[in-house]
């Protein structure tokens, strides 16, 4: 953590954050004030994986034809903070100049579990982005065996549908997709 961070006395805001160097090798999210920090993804799988879905997500996005854009690792505004998902399906006319994205740009958000990052994701995340009104959650659990949660946001939570390995999305929202979750771990 930087000497910035250590000298730093009362709750966070939004903008103490964005004004921290930047570290590669961490990521600041702001809950509630207070900062939440797990390390940047190392595991090959975990990177891997996010390759892989962020290009079916733009090829997906592509083929239909739908005025969106895909992120890795952006700065999402939520209500009670800032969130960095892995991956953020953003809707095309986000003003591209700046370092934030508005909850309310944001489509759909996907987090991919390690071991540090598990319980956040799924616990905490999903609520704080059903909170901010984030129409789709989903979560790649690539351990022990490949599985996607995808999450619709219904009644101000997400309801969850697991797809395993060997088994397809087949979604229509927010942009048709069918795809396998092995297909995001292997070659």
């Amino acid at each position: 953590m930087s000497v910035a961070s250590a000298d730093h006395y009362g709750p966070w805001t939004v903008d103490d954050v964005l004004a921290l160097p930047e570290d590669p090798r961490n990521r600041i999210e702001l809950v509630g004030g207070a900062l939440m920090m797990s390390p940047a993804p190392g595991r090959l799988a975990h990177q891997w994986a996010s390759h892989r879905l962020h290009v079916l997500l733009e090829q997906a996005a592509e083929a239909a034809k739908a005025p969106v854009l895909v992120f890795d690792a952006i700065n999402v505004l939520v209500p009670d903070g800032l969130m960095i998902p892995d991956l953020a399906v953003v809707d095309e006319s986000v003003d591209l100049s700046g370092v934030t994205v508005h909850a309310q740009d944001v489509i759909a958000v996907v987090e991919i579990a390690s071991p540090s990052t598990r319980v956040a994701d799924r616990k905490m995340k999903p609520a704080l982005y059903a909170a901010a009104g984030i129409e789709h959650y989903w979560r790649l659990e690539v351990e022990p065996a490949p599985r996607l949660y995808l999450g619709h946001l219904e009644h101000g939570a997400y309801a969850d549908r697991l797809v395993q390995a060997g088994q397809t999305t087949a979604v229509t929202e927010p942009f048709p997709l069918d795809i396998d979750p092995a297909r995001l771990v292997k070659r």
